[in-house]
């Protein structure tokens, strides 16, 4: 589809533990806005019902290349608020004004040695994207994106929401043809072999995206002590100036 136009959707969350298996433990609904000078805006609201349950809604915006400019990210944690935070990218300067339940008002400002590439918001539409910091010309193996800024180390992304950094390790498999609920599509599959810099070791983490360059994810298998599991239940595109139905 010719830009600009929207990708409009949602995304199941099941459990994969023994003793859960294929029950829903959250959703994710979500809407990609790609400009017609091929700037993008995502928005994405989730729930994680399992307890204590989180609730957030984020909004980020990137340039032409991809890159971040800014991000407003809000939680609640156990039906609670417990954050929220306006971050802003500026080359390789990172900005947070935030206010938490915990840490109250804060305000961070962070210089990078390069310009800051992407920004990990724990909306799992964002995961799928982040995808796309792998370079793909250089065939299957496995790259390091370093200095990935986060709005908080927690796996649930429960915490702050503030400014955290890490490294990224991402181990591209290779295409595969995948069917999930929202329809079958060409996929992308991925791994995050490492993630250097979180205060605990991030569980073994398997994601499919779309081949044609948006990056939507499709499915994604999360092991370790989570186990679990993410789909595409819903997938629409919208020509700009339509309300999506």
């Amino acid at each position: 589809m010719d830009k600009p136009y929207a990708i409009v959707g949602s995304i199941h969350y099941t459990s994969d533990k023994e003793d859960r298996i294929g029950q829903e433990r959250g959703r994710e609904n979500f809407r990609i806005d790609i400009h017609g000078d091929g700037r993008r805006t995502i928005a994405a609201h989730g729930e994680i019902d399992d307890a204590p349950m989180v609730m957030r809604d984020v909004v980020s915006s990137l340039d032409t290349k991809g890159r971040p400019t800014d991000c407003f990210t809000r939680i609640s944690v156990g039906d609670e608020f417990r954050g929220s935070a306006w971050f802003c990218f500026d080359g390789n300067v990172a900005e947070c004004e935030a206010f938490t339940s915990i840490e109250g008002r804060v305000t961070q400002r962070m210089k990078y040695p390069e310009p800051i590439r992407a920004f990990g918001n724990h909306a799992m539409i964002n995961d799928g994207y982040l995808m796309s910091l792998y370079d793909l010309s250089k065939g299957p193996g496995v790259q390091v994106v370093k200095n990935l800024p986060l709005s908080s180390p927690d796996h649930r992304g429960a915490t702050g929401p503030m400014l955290f950094n890490v490294d990224v390790a991402i181990e591209y498999v290779g295409k595969e043809r995948l069917k999930v609920m929202a329809g079958e599509f060409e996929a992308l599959h991925f791994r995050l072999v490492d993630v250097p810099g979180l205060p605990e070791e991030h569980p073994e983490y398997d994601l499919w995206c779309t081949s044609d360059g948006d990056y939507v994810i499709l499915q994604a298998i999360v092991g370790g002590y989570m186990q679990t599991h993410y789909e595409l239940a819903e997938y629409r595109l919208v020509p700009a100036g339509r309300p999506a139905k």
